[in-house]
């Protein structure tokens, strides 16, 4: 019995010890480094934030596409920066992804685009194309973009160079299918869906068991579109984008209702200088590349002539294939951005309104420009870690209003403003000097014939009191504020003494008064070519001296007219900024009974009166 009872003390010692060491290991274990948040937004850590402890690492995704024809599937160069604690303390994290054609660099010389000295709708000059981008520039890590905002606080960054840059295998071919699946293939990566791999060419696996598989991407301009480009595929993981004046469409870009029209700042350029400008792969597949797309199917889809919409183009519009974003968007874009003009951003976010959840920021400045760090923080913590800010009871549009911080935009209901009713504005006779413009439609104003010549900028033309190479109509100055919220659209009857001419309208806020916007400069501009007037996908020779009926939108806007301004119609051929540049005289001959204009005014004709 003594023996027994020995035993059964000597094991409750035992116990006791074991249970005693093990409060003491407890005691001694540091916590686990956790995400924090506050205010619905995801702040910084100190376990985080140590740059020289986050581990780094490449390797290469294989897609499920062989765009380069060399019978392997194309392999895309991935960098990712992610916690210490990934590995040291079995944290798991979603990421934060952008991805690029431009970071390895890129080619591009003024003596490389499109000669626009040429008449419309004729066969366009031999372009000669650039030479190549130096090779070998991708930088350790691809980028560091993204990486000191996100890490920090808690998310993996994830960046990837797009097929045929740097030291991504394929093929660039500006908004072709492999674009889209490109993402997609690291974002199936990070889901543990695709296969990665240490070299371009080995096959020492790579997998990432440290991500939740939850992903948003960001960026901007191309960079913007390529999160778009992701989404469009459905795929799974791809839970919020932030697209910063993202090209939605290359149509759009370098063409409007029919008309060759160039992006702001790179007169001449079109699709297949964009490809030179970013073909950075050093391969033995650059001519398998350039015959076969920047020859082949650019040459024989891009239709400099007509400029008309076709399949070609249509593969690379991501409005056909919108039905398949599943992330919620935050979309960001400037109003007077003539490089991506606004309507890329606006009308994708019609077609996902009650879709997935939506949000727009916009402002008044040029291309690019984040939204307020608040407003992406809020976004990805919502839809990234889940956490239940109420992001998706925020107003749905925030708008940067004339001269205020960017930081600090306006919220809205939506966008447009819901306040904003349609007015009709109709042209009285007088517009070599300036006629007028008025709510109410007067008949018998007759006919008014311009010449073009593009020898004149817009804002000359403007500005001008007297002159026959554009056509102006205003109101009278303004006795309050007016606020413009929406898109207008003009309907021109008009006649050609040429088979095919250009046709540029420009809204304005006169008296001109350059660089005091809204003071005076450009409202929205919109381009055309009459020989669509019937449709977009098929042009029709002008008879020269027949009317033709043109409606047509111009771009987006959201602005506020300052009183004593006068909202003025310019109706004039060429742009010398944005068109082709025809020999001067075409003479377009516009029918003013005919002729008038939409204007999206928050609270309608009584707040224009």
């Amino acid at each position: 019995m003594t023996s027994k009872l020995s035993l059964i003390f000597v094991a409750l010692l035992f116990g006791v010890l074991m249970v005693v060491q093990k409060d003491a290991c407890a005691q001694t274990k540091p916590a686990q480094t956790k995400p924090v948040f506050e205010d619905g937004q995801a702040q910084i850590v100190d376990g985080f934030s140590d740059s020289s402890k986050w581990v780094r690492e490449e390797l290469w995704v294989e897609t499920e596409f062989d765009s380069d024809g060399d019978g392997k599937l194309d392999r895309v160069h991935v960098a990712v920066v992610r916690q210490s604690q990934t590995d040291s303390e079995g944290l798991k994290v979603p990421v934060v992804y952008g991805s690029s054609p431009y970071f390895a660099g890129t080619s591009g010389s003024p003596d490389y685009l499109w000669n626009v000295k040429q008449e419309v709708g004729a066969d366009s000059p031999p372009r000669t194309n650039q030479p190549h981008p130096p090779f070998g520039k991708t930088p350790p890590g691809i980028s560091n973009g993204l990486v000191d905002t996100w890490v920090p606080r808690g998310f993996a960054v994830v960046h990837s160079e797009s097929p045929g840059t740097g030291l991504s295998e394929g093929c660039p071919t500006v908004g072709a299918m492999n674009e889209s699946l490109a993402p997609k293939a690291v974002i199936d990566w990070l889901n543990g869906r695709a296969k990665g791999y240490r070299t371009v060419d080995g096959q020492e696996a790579v997998t990432a068991p440290w991500s939740t598989g939850k992903v948003g991407m960001t960026g901007t301009s191309y960079e913007g579109t390529l999160p778009l480009a992701a989404a469009t595929t459905g795929v799974e993981g791809l839970e919020a984008i932030i697209p910063i004046a993202p090209n939605t469409s290359y149509w759009h870009y370098y063409r409007s209702n029919g008309l060759v029209r160039h992006p702001g700042g790179w007169l001449g350029e079109d699709i297949d200088f964009l490809y030179d400008f970013i073909h950075s792969r050093d391969s033995d597949r650059r001519e398998y590349c350039n015959s076969t797309v920047r020859d082949g199917e650019m040459a024989a889809g891009r239709d400099r002539k007509t400029g008309d919409y076709n399949d070609f183009w249509a593969g690379r519009d991501y409005i056909n294939v919108v039905k398949n974003v599943k992330a919620a968007v935050l979309m960001a874009h400037a109003f007077n951005d003539w490089n991506v003009v606004p309507e890329h951003s606006t009308r994708i976010v019609e077609a996902l309104k009650g879709r997935v959840p939506v949000q727009q920021y916009y402002h008044q400045g040029g291309h690019g420009g984040d939204p307020p760090m608040i407003m992406m923080n809020r976004w990805f913590t919502r839809y990234l870690y889940g956490i239940e800010n109420g992001v998706e009871n925020d107003p749905k549009a925030w708008i940067v209003r004339e001269g205020a911080d960017r930081q600090e935009p306006t919220p809205y209901a939506d966008y447009p403003n819901p306040d904003a009713q349609k007015v009709t504005l109709y042209p009285t006779a007088g517009g070599l000097q300036s006629g007028m413009l008025s709510a109410e439609k007067s008949g018998g104003q007759g006919k008014e014939t311009l010449v073009d010549n593009v020898s004149f900028s817009g804002q000359v033309l403007a500005s001008a009191e007297n002159t026959d190479h554009r056509l102006l109509y205003t109101t009278t100055a303004l006795t309050s504020d007016v606020h413009l919220s929406g898109t207008a659209r003009v309907n021109i009857r008009l006649a050609s003494s040429k088979p095919a001419a250009n046709l540029s309208v420009w809204l304005v806020s006169l008296p001109w008064v350059e660089g005091r916007r809204p003071q005076g400069g450009v409202i929205t501009r919109g381009w055309a070519d009459p020989q669509n007037y019937k449709s977009l996908t098929e042009s029709e020779p002008l008879n020269p001296g027949q009317f033709y009926l043109m409606s047509f939108n111009l771009q987006p806007d959201d602005q506020v007219i300052a009183a004593g301004q006068k909202i003025g119609l310019m109706i004039m051929s060429s742009d010398r900024d944005f068109t082709l540049w025809p020999t001067p005289g075409t003479e377009l001959t516009i029918d003013l009974d005919a002729t008038s204009i939409e204007l999206p005014i928050v609270g309608g004709k009584a707040a224009l009166k």
